[in-house]
């Protein structure tokens, strides 16, 4: 059995070569004391985001306060080899939470969360800070699961026009039922690809064709509709078994 792996928003390189004690955060002392319910002695693995994971003792363990000593570094990696970008248009409530975790999952680098034509979630200045502070909270609890040393890079909510206009991957991709094209048909990409998906509703024909006016090709993944935590995930785990580590 694999020991506890906890997230640290903290240099632990550093700490390891100053042989320091490190106190975890808020959220992990509360997975390592009231869910996991370890004791002094248990050992951990803790990560940073920045690459490898740190084996470690817990020093300490109480409702206030968990310490714990770095005892090892293992560079061990488990980035995909292929800097996949999801961009993805914005869904209600748990399902942008799904599409979220299982695309951390599946190894992408980039998540850029966008408003679209027919995205149904509108919030204001105060709401997105909010939901920002959410989704990484779900990418980093999908790290942890998943056994991944860094952190997807989560992007700020972008308008589907402002980020067209900026994105510069080498393959760039936007799902279309009504696209002849499929993964058959591309040859392998040289560098990244980026993957666009619609929201609930899905990108209307006007956002399509804009999207191929910026490089985008359109691409089909079968003759039925896929919901959209649906669609972007099953299109992912084509583009890691084609291209990627699956």
């Amino acid at each position: 059995m694999r020991n506890p792996r906890i997230y640290i928003d903290q240099d632990l390189n550093q700490a390891l070569e100053q042989d320091s004690l490190i106190t975890l955060d808020e959220n992990g002392q509360r997975h390592v004391a009231q869910v996991l319910r370890l004791k002094a002695g248990a050992v951990v693995t803790l990560f940073d985001g920045r690459g490898g994971e740190y084996q470690a003792t817990l020093t300490q363990v109480s409702r206030h306060s968990v310490c714990a000593h770095l005892d090892s570094f293992d560079v061990h990696s488990r980035q995909s080899p292929l800097a996949i970008t999801l961009a993805q248009g914005i869904s209600r409530g748990d399902k942008m939470d799904y599409t979220l975790q299982k695309a951390t999952e599946l190894g992408v680098h980039h998540i850029v969360p966008l408003t679209t034509e027919r995205c149904g979630v509108h919030l204001n200045e105060e709401r997105r800070h909010k939901r920002q502070r959410h989704w990484q909270g779900i990418i980093t609890a999908a790290c942890q699961q998943s056994g991944r040393d860094r952190l997807p890079q989560l992007q700020p909510i972008n308008p589907l026009t402002q980020w067209l206009a900026q994105s510069n991957t080498p393959m760039k991709l936007v799902l279309d039922p009504e696209a002849h094209q499929t993964f058959r048909d591309l040859k392998p990409p040289e560098a990244g690809v980026e993957l666009l998906i619609g929201p609930e509703g899905g990108l209307d024909a006007d956002e399509i064709k804009l999207a191929q006016r910026h490089g985008y090709q359109t691409i089909s993944i079968g003759p039925r509709i896929l919901r959209t935590e649906t669609a972007g995930i099953a299109t992912l785990a084509i583009i890691q078994t084609l291209w990627g580590d699956i």
